[in-house]
């Protein structure tokens, strides 16, 4: 598996354009023995059809299929420029990490990417790096906690008829497994939460976060509480964003009037119906025949499909966890770690479901861009 080192980081670089950005990294492959003369004009090339600007200060920078031969051994070289480089569209990167592929290996440090991505502060960070072991650790989300939701934050069938207390008890969870400290606590008791609807209820606070964190209650007698049922609780501790597909996910049970799903018998079972509900609308299943999987190139491409329809939609590998994600985010498709033979199943919703679901077949047959 490649991985990425601190050999691989080069650091103190500048350019004034993005073409000469990519020369720079298409010589250091030369140079470290990876490729051969010539791989620098599919790089370019390639970042002419689409840009390789991911998000978050990062560019993935790589050669076409035509190049592909020219490539001796999978590595990457990766480019520090502290003071940026303008990528178009608005972009600024402040992390160019040149990729020469021969197979699918380097799919997993897309895969890993894709979490730097969706974090807080990282091109800050990036940008303010001054060694390898520093860049690194934003790569790799070694400073970075993901979000907190197992079994542990769980509490089913517990003896309560009032909301102050229930909040209390989950906003304890929390603060046991060191994702909040006093002051979160203090201001969750200190408001009232928000009924969702079906016996569910929301309680939420950013004060003293220290980890993006969701822990849910539920109750072994249902109370009232101005008219409306009480059933469980969820209380959020939000320091980022990684919780919102989860609420998402909640927001779609309410609108289908499906929250009896969340009060499962096992805490198990209510983290599965919390971040695993299935989206319904027509589906279909393809599979990927790229050679190398769904790399930058034919990730875009499937995305780009994607969004030219109204309707949602969404993609599962059935050769991997089977979630569901969004088919119009190539940072979430990319993340799916879709290689070569893998089964993906689309569902769509909306006026252009079926059309969509057509195209996207087309697209997937004619090779996404790779012939």
């Amino acid at each position: 598996m490649l991985e990425l080192t601190q050999n691989d980081v080069q650091l103190g670089k500048s350019a004034a354009t993005k073409e000469e950005a990519i020369q720079q990294i298409a010589n250091d492959l030369v140079a470290n023995g990876l490729v051969v003369e010539g791989y620098g004009s599919g790089m370019l090339a390639r970042e002419n059809q689409n840009s390789t600007y991911l998000g978050n200060g990062i560019a993935i920078p790589h050669g076409t299929t035509d190049t592909r031969d020219l490539v001796k051994q999978t590595g990457v070289q990766i480019h520090h420029f502290a003071n940026g480089v303008d990528w178009g569209d608005g972009n600024t990167v402040y992390l160019a990490i040149g990729i020469a592929a021969k197979s699918d290996e380097h799919l997993g440090i897309l895969k890993q990417l894709t979490h730097v991505l969706s974090a807080d502060s990282v091109e800050e960070a990036l940008k303010a790096a001054t060694s390898a072991e520093q860049v690194l650790a934003v790569l790799t989300g070694a400073n970075q906690k993901g979000l907190l939701f197992d079994e542990s934050t769980i509490t089913l069938g517990f003896p309560s008829t009032d909301l102050v207390s229930m909040s209390a008890v989950c906003a304890g969870k929390l603060k046991a497994a060191d994702a909040v400290g006093p002051g979160f606590v203090s201001s969750l008791v200190g408001q009232s939460p928000v009924c969702l609807g079906q016996g569910l209820w929301l309680n939420t606070s950013s004060e003293s976060v220290n980890q993006t964190a969701i822990a849910f209650l539920s109750v072994d007698q249902v109370f009232e509480v101005d008219g409306q049922a009480v059933k469980g609780l969820i209380v959020v501790a939000a320091n980022s964003a990684e919780h919102t597909d989860i609420m998402n996910n909640i927001s779609e049970l309410a609108f289908d009037g499906k929250i009896a799903e969340v009060f499962a018998s096992s805490p198990e079972a209510v983290v599965k119906a919390f971040s695993e509900v299935r989206q319904g609308g027509l589906s279909q299943i393809f599979k990927i025949k790229n050679a190398h999987g769904l790399h930058a190139r034919p990730g875009a491409m499937l995305v780009s499909v994607a969004k030219k329809f109204d309707s949602q939609i969404w993609v599962s590998n059935l050769n991997g966890d089977g979630k569901q994600v969004n088919a119009k985010s190539l940072m979430k498709v990319i993340a799916l770690g879709v290689k070569q033979g893998h089964e993906l199943e689309f569902t769509a919703e909306g006026a252009d479901a079926q059309v969509a679901i057509d195209a996207i077949g087309q697209a997937i047959e004619a090779g996404l861009g790779e012939g």
